[in-house]
């Protein structure tokens, strides 16, 4: 946790320690669980935290640090006087629910997307924002908050502290989509296409429309939704967004990798005049950043799992001198969780209990 988050924490826990009432939509997802975690982790001043999921769900028990709840269903009256509303839901469900938040009076944040175009909604990362300095002014009653990509927030995090080593005339990104990206579906259609392949069995193709495992593919079979252009269409709106026009936007393909977690990165950076290897290193390191200084510590999608941190190496380039080379991973579930959690906080400095009147 940063220092910042400390002392964020440090002013929420003292004679208004508990003074919340918290909603997960979704509770039963990836996202939802790790949201969960994380409000435990971090020790969100939380009363009450409401577990809250479609009827397939209902009555599913999932952990809440060293309790149990069960999760219950997404009616309107759950809403009422819950001051922070995490919506880790299918975008679907979010746009099915999110009003009856709102008229409850509760401050939302979406991890789903599907309020990004809503009027007044903000595409936030934390972790940018403090990079670039800037303050968000706190709000009696918010828009909605959605979540940056977690892929957004880790280029435009690096894009943001290569600058500083020298000015850049170029960005090029390569994402490597896992696919818990896709929820559990996503990670279970990647695990039986994997086996039924090594017992020559039809593949399951219902979340990805083609063939995954064992493979590196640029697009999706036409009946997946979303495609994978509309992925990488929102990570490049959300990097403008975040990063407010301060930096390049790097030319970015994302392609979907045969791996069930985790992103990975490889992002070539083009500066205008030679830099040293130290300084170009020195300048991406920082807060979020843990740079690999042995060969057996090489960022992997496998190394990062659990971790809050961008694991990254930095490599000259053999051919161009103002060239560099950065391959990076980092865990896509947590860095959301720990975005949508850094935001709740941000926002709780202006928020009464239960409803605005």
């Amino acid at each position: 946790m940063s220092s910042e988050q400390k002392s964020l924490l440090h002013t929420q826990t003292g004679p208004s320690a508990g003074a919340y009432r918290v909603a997960v939509v979704g509770a039963a997802t990836l996202k939802g669980k790790e949201v969960a975690e994380v409000l435990k982790d971090r020790g969100f001043p939380a009363r009450e935290i409401k577990l809250l999921d479609d009827d397939e769900s209902l009555g599913q028990l999932e952990a809440l640090g060293d309790e149990v709840s069960f999760i219950q269903n997404a009616t309107p009256d759950q809403f009422d006087k819950v001051d922070f509303t995490f919506f880790a839901s299918e975008e679907k469900f979010t746009r099915e629910h999110w009003k009856f938040a709102r008229n409850a009076g509760s401050a939302i944040i979406d991890l789903s997307y599907a309020l990004e175009n809503e009027p007044g909604a903000s595409v936030r990362s934390p972790w940018v924002e403090r990079q670039l300095d800037y303050l968000v002014a706190p709000e009696l009653q918010p828009a909605p908050v959605v979540n940056a990509h977690p892929a957004a927030v880790v280029l435009a995090l690096i894009v943001l502290r290569a600058q500083h080593a020298g000015a850049l005339r170029n960005v090029i990104a390569d994402v490597f989509e896992p696919a818990s990206e896709h929820g559990q579906k996503g990670m279970d259609e990647l695990h039986e296409q994997t086996v039924n392949l090594l017992s020559f069995q039809q593949l399951p193709k219902n979340i990805f429309d083609t063939q995954v495992a064992f493979n590196l593919v640029m697009r999706y079979g036409e009946k997946s939704m979303p495609a994978l252009e509309t992925i990488e269409r929102r990570i490049v709106d959300h990097y403008r967004r975040i990063s407010a026009g301060s930096i390049p936007t790097p030319a970015l393909r994302l392609l979907q990798a045969p791996i069930f977690h985790g992103h990975a990165f490889s992002i070539y950076v083009e500066v205008e005049k030679p830099v040293a290897l130290g300084d170009m290193a020195q300048a991406l390191a920082g807060e979020h950043v843990n740079i690999a200084r042995r060969a057996e510590d090489s960022p992997s999608n496998v190394n990062a799992a659990g971790q809050e941190e961008i694991l990254l190496s930095v490599a000259r380039d053999v051919n161009h001198e103002t060239g560099f080379w950065i391959w990076a991973a980092a865990d896509n579930l947590r860095i959301a969780a720990g975005t949508a959690v850094e935001c709740a906080q941000s926002m709780a400095a202006a928020r009464p209990r239960g409803q605005i009147q």
